[in-house]
């Protein structure tokens, strides 16, 4: 035991009884079951849904950049297949839509969508700020040609989420280590400043590294840096921050360090200050969401927590 399987299919074949069936295992959908223990994961969550689907959905979205390596997807997300279905049980997504044969593999012994694919999938049906994190780390974790996706695009013009897409794939950068540092990278570019590099390699005088910065402009020597928590709780990785800035700046750098509590506008107010000072002569403009996110820190800084 210890396999996903389609409940009335395994007692069938004799590979459970009935008894079996319902002391040993769990069901996660209608008539398709996972051991009791341990716990199902995603990728068994991803066998199960597609085993549910009669073997004919092609995994997509999230469940499928989980499987090509992609960081930071929860376990308990939704399983999106391409599978005509009008009435998928929770936990499943099912959209009835075209996918070419050369739109999707058999990958990790399931058929899921080309990492291309995958990602046009991403750019269309998530929010623009989740959309350029999951973009990022499917990057990331399994480099795709972002002309690929533009013919995708074109290949189903029209289709909803399409325009959205467009306008993000310019951004799209694997060097993102994290969904935060995706959404201020995101969040500089629709305030108008340049575009930024990620990744930035810092060496001294002698050659000698110091430090890889997240993003910024190298030409201006302006960076930016987003401490997650295991900088705030790790104290050592907290003294090493803190001992290299001297170095950093005597270097010529001049690094803006966020955090998620932080207030975007004014942590933008500094970037562009920056920026100014050292050549730099655009225009900044706020977005909305900008602020929408300043005011909701406010609010959590008030009842002593943070979102």
């Amino acid at each position: 035991m210890g396999d996903i399987i389609i409940g009335t299919e395994a007692v069938a074949s004799g590979v459970v009884t009935r008894h079996e069936l319902q002391r040993w295992y769990r069901p996660i959908y209608r008539n398709v079951h996972a051991p009791k223990n341990p716990a199902p994961t995603l990728r068994d969550r991803t066998e199960g849904a597609w085993l549910y689907s009669k073997r004919d959905g092609i995994v997509t979205g999230l469940a499928a950049a989980a499987l090509y390596g992609s960081a930071w997807i929860n376990t308990d997300i939704d399983i999106e297949l391409i599978y005509n279905c009008p009435r998928p049980p929770t936990g499943i997504v099912a959209r009835n839509e075209r996918i070419a044969p050369d739109e999707w593999h058999e990958f990790a012994g399931l058929p899921v969508a080309s990492p291309a694919r995958t990602a046009y999938d991403l750019g269309r049906f998530r929010t623009d700020h989740d959309a350029l994190a999951r973009l990022d780390a499917l990057m990331r974790a399994r480099p795709y040609s972002v002309e690929d996706v533009l013919v995708l695009a074109k290949r189903y013009k029209g289709a909803r989420g399409v325009a959205r897409l467009k306008a993000l794939l310019p951004f799209v950068d694997g060097g993102a280590e994290s969904p935060p540092e995706s959404w201020w990278r995101k969040l500089v570019l629709d305030s108008g400043l340049p575009v930024p590099s990620t990744q930035i390699p810092v060496v001294d005088e002698n050659g000698d590294h110091v430090r890889t910065l997240d993003f910024g402009w190298e030409d201006y020597k302006v960076a930016v840096e987003y401490d997650g928590e295991q900088h705030q709780s790790d104290r050592q990785q907290y003294l090493k921050d803190r001992r290299v800035l001297p170095t950093l700046q005597r270097l010529g750098w001049h690094v803006t360090a966020v955090v998620k509590e932080d207030d975007p506008v004014t942590a933008l107010s500094t970037i562009s200050a920056a920026l100014r000072r050292r050549g730099w002569r655009g225009t900044v403009l706020i977005p909305r969401y900008a602020y929408a996110a300043r005011r909701r820190a406010e609010i959590a800084s008030r009842q002593g927590k943070f979102e």
